[in-house]
């Protein structure tokens, strides 16, 4: 799976997506941004900002820049933001595997939905721990591989990654030792609890 491959993907979902996606992880969403604590004058990243679903949720005063690869998403997310909201959240097409902002530039950042997405996981991880200030907070929030019965279907649905524009085999256990987290803690979340956040801090 390669970024072309991601950017195809989601071109063909970006009219859809909400529909379909949106009920779905909303409350990883929810859970992700209430955990997040932000206060008004901190500065956010939310990397695979995607058609900015969680945007709404930031209280007012927070700084946020969102980034995606795919045009087509972003284009969804800027028609979101009211005027008031696009005074201090900032949509920007980019790499998350190559985050164009100099190290230590948010307090927290976020990952919803992505890593398993990215070309490179540990790339984005690196880069999320770059540009994030020492002491500051990382959050993950994606789906990471089942044990028992859903593990065979993880498998056998892999080849299809580049269709649906995910990796369906993403382990936990193997995720946590290539990212090289400070993790606080973790918290299952989304129907049967199939999806996980991580909350970490940035060392």
């Amino acid at each position: 799976m390669d970024e072309r491959s991601v950017v195809t993907a989601y071109r063909r979902l970006s009219g859809t997506y909400d529909r379909f996606f949106g009920p779905v992880f909303e409350q990883g969403r929810q859970v992700a941004i209430e955990k997040m604590g932000c206060q008004a004058g901190d500065r956010v990243l939310e990397v695979g900002v995607g058609t900015g679903l969680s945007l709404t949720q930031y209280a007012e005063g927070v700084e946020v820049v969102g980034i995606d690869v795919s045009p087509d998403m972003l284009e969804h997310a800027r028609e979101r933001l009211s005027e008031e909201q696009r005074s201090r959240i900032t949509l920007t097409e980019m790499d998350a595997q190559a985050v164009d902002y100099p190290d230590d530039s948010f307090d927290k950042v976020v990952a919803m939905y992505v890593v398993s997405v990215a070309p490179d996981p540990k790339k984005v991880v690196d880069e999320m721990k770059r540009v994030c200030k020492p002491g500051g907070e990382l959050f993950i929030v994606n789906h990471f591989s089942q044990k028992g019965p859903m593990a065979k279907l993880e498998r056998l649905a892999s080849p299809l990654s580049k269709l649906v524009g995910f990796r369906p085999s993403f382990p936990l256990d193997d995720f946590l030792a290539m990212a090289d987290l400070e993790v606080i803690d973790t918290q299952n979340v989304n129907a049967f609890g199939y999806w996980t956040l991580i909350h970490a801090r940035n060392s």
